[in-house]
């Protein structure tokens, strides 16, 4: 098994000196891989591209892995407009009035399914 140390953040990259450039071992040194989430024996690679560690804004890494932050935040005054004409808070559709099912723990999307008023839910 491979471990970060050995691949780096972006997972592709192969960072260490003793990498086998085989898709058949692991490693030139452990060919099984190594117990536990360190090694060693690990010794960075001079010639490895250089770990990128440029992150996009709206973006963080976390765990390694990059992760894309919503891109829009609503103001306060949006969240109180909200919370008093939303469906899930109010049990209808802002629009025409229709009552929805108390199914509200198990309900996804909120679009109104009144044929005639169309309202869509665009907060998902």
């Amino acid at each position: 098994m491979k471990i970060p140390q050995c691949v780096g953040v972006a997972r592709r990259r192969h960072r260490c000196l003793f990498y086998a450039h085989n898709p058949y071992l692991v490693c030139a040194v452990h060919l099984d891989g190594v117990n536990g989430n360190s090694c060693l024996d690990f010794r960075e690679d001079p010639n490895a591209d250089p770990v990128e560690l440029w992150e996009p804004e709206g973006a963080s890494y976390y765990n390694g892995e990059l992760i894309l932050q919503p891109q829009h935040r609503l103001t306060q005054q949006q969240q109180l407009e909200l919370l008093d004409t939303h469906p899930m808070f109010t049990g209808r559709c802002p629009q025409c009035g229709y009552e929805f099912d108390r199914d509200w723990s198990a309900r996804v999307h909120w679009d109104c399914p009144n044929s005639e008023c169309g309202w869509m839910d665009d907060s998902v």
